[in-house]
């Protein structure tokens, strides 16, 4: 072993190596690394003009007065968003730990300004259902491919004693670009108009985030954002048909990571029917009280409190996972949304909603980021893309699952308090499951593995 601190790649290569503590840099000191701060400008840019496709489109379907849509309409539309790399992650999960990544984050988001102008065609000359949703799916398909592309990188440019922190700004401020372009998109809806021409033409100006976000990836050298090593068969296509088995494997045999996921799962769960709810809610059943709007401005306000919550997140998680250990922080986290979750259901109205979308907002971002660093720390990098493919595939089946059920059960307006009782069960499922896994941990782990022994303040 050498005597310097290991590089990230060093420290990977040795899974039986416990994980580095935590250890505050700043936003100022990550930034000072060329590689982050390059890898955080293609984060910024794609998810900015991620969050400007997926406003304009949902206000071209949701609230878009030459077009009508039902609570069965609306779930389409939110799943045509999330649903796909559910579909194509066992694949792509595959490519990721065999291509040049930085290659992928290139070709990646050109493609994906070319389905978003293909998409602004589609909504400006009138195209609806089976089309338009092919259209959306094939663009947030390649979305999350950049994302996870992204995810898996990271390690490849932070020491991992500085990946928590790491995670938390990347994350953060990738989440709060989305939100900004989810906002700047409401905005010229209303500047522009909110018919099919103007939402065609917002549509169309999300596709400058993707470009902007090839250009800044083009200055990556070859490789340097691996993968160093590749596990897989030498036959691409078998490689790719095992790339879902792959990472349920890896991820079944690290507690931490595995824990985690349900944790997540279980937010996901929840926060997929309070979407729909409050979609539904906002279009049908509110009226404006004072500065809180009802329709695409309600909307906008409520995106704009979540976003407030991710950054609540960003200054809690590195704070309670130093403090309590992130296995604590996560169960905290799900005890506060399960609390607000139920404040929710007992006192519905305008403003609880817009209170629990940042409330919930602040718990499920302290739940992502720490099982990001939980696949970042304990996952190695052979199988890391796999992971976090899987890792995409619960995160956004789990929502859509959750929007379906919330589409088929209720009422036209929304108005159903007993399904926010019911989420508030499923975080508590979330809760129980997640403290499963960790008892798994404590019983006997995995002799060898990072997860087994990692110390406190990790796991």
């Amino acid at each position: 072993m050498p005597t310097s601190p290991p590089t990230p790649t060093q420290d990977r290569a040795h899974p039986g190596t416990a994980a580095p503590s935590t250890e505050k840099l700043g936003f100022v000191g990550l930034v000072r690394g060329s590689g982050f701060r390059r890898l955080l400008g293609v984060r910024l840019t794609a998810q900015f003009g991620d969050g400007m496709f997926q406003a304009a489109l949902g206000g071209a379907v949701l609230f878009n007065p030459e077009r009508q849509a039902d609570p069965i309409a609306v779930a389409a539309g939110l799943a045509v968003m999330l649903l796909p790399y559910s579909l194509i992650g066992p694949f792509a999960g595959a490519l990721l730990d065999r291509w040049d990544r930085r290659r992928v984050l290139l070709v990646a988001n050109l493609l994906r300004a070319a389905l978003v102008a293909l998409v602004a065609v589609l909504v400006g000359t009138g195209v609806a259902d089976a089309p338009l949703y092919l259209g959306a799916l094939a663009v947030a398909g390649v979305s999350r491919f950049v994302l996870s592309g992204l995810s898996a990188a990271l390690p490849h440019v932070v020491h991992p004693r500085h990946l928590v922190e790491a995670n938390v700004v990347a994350a953060t401020a990738g989440a709060a670009a989305a939100a900004l372009g989810g906002a700047t998109a409401i905005a010229l809806r209303v500047v522009i108009g909110a018919g099919d021409a103007g939402s065609a033409v917002v549509t169309a100006i999300a596709l400058t985030g993707s470009i902007c976000a090839a250009g800044i990836a083009a200055g990556f050298r070859r490789r340097l954002l691996g993968p160093d090593e590749t596990d897989e068969p030498s036959r691409a296509l078998l490689a790719v048909a095992l790339g879902l088995a792959d990472g349920a494997r890896a991820t079944a045999a690290t507690p931490t990571v595995a824990g985690s996921f349900l944790a997540l799962a279980a937010h996901r769960l929840a926060f997929g029917l309070n979407t729909l709810l409050s979609l539904l809610l906002f279009r049908h059943a509110f009226t404006d009280e004072g500065v809180l709007r009802t329709g695409m401005a309600g909307v906008g306000e409520a995106v704009l409190l979540a976003a407030l919550g991710l950054g609540a997140a960003a200054l809690l998680t590195p704070w309670l996972v130093r403090r309590c250990g992130r296995a604590r922080t996560v169960r905290i986290a799900v005890v506060a949304a399960a609390v607000t979750q139920l404040g929710l259901a007992a006192t519905l109205s305008l403003p609880t909603v817009l209170a629990a979308a940042f409330l919930l907002g602040t718990a499920g971002q302290i739940v992502k980021l720490c099982a990001d660093a939980a696949v970042q720390c304990e996952a190695g990098d052979a199988v890391r893309g796999r992971v976090f493919a899987l890792y995409d595939a619960v995160f956004n089946v789990c929502y859509v699952v959750a929007v379906a059920a919330a589409a088929l059960l209720s009422p036209p307006d929304g108005w159903a308090p007993w399904l926010l009782v019911a989420a508030f069960g499923v975080y508590l499922a979330g809760l129980a499951a997640h403290d499963w896994q960790l008892r798994r941990l404590r019983v006997g782990g995995r002799p060898g593995t990072r997860a087994a022994q990692a110390p406190p303040n990790v796991t």
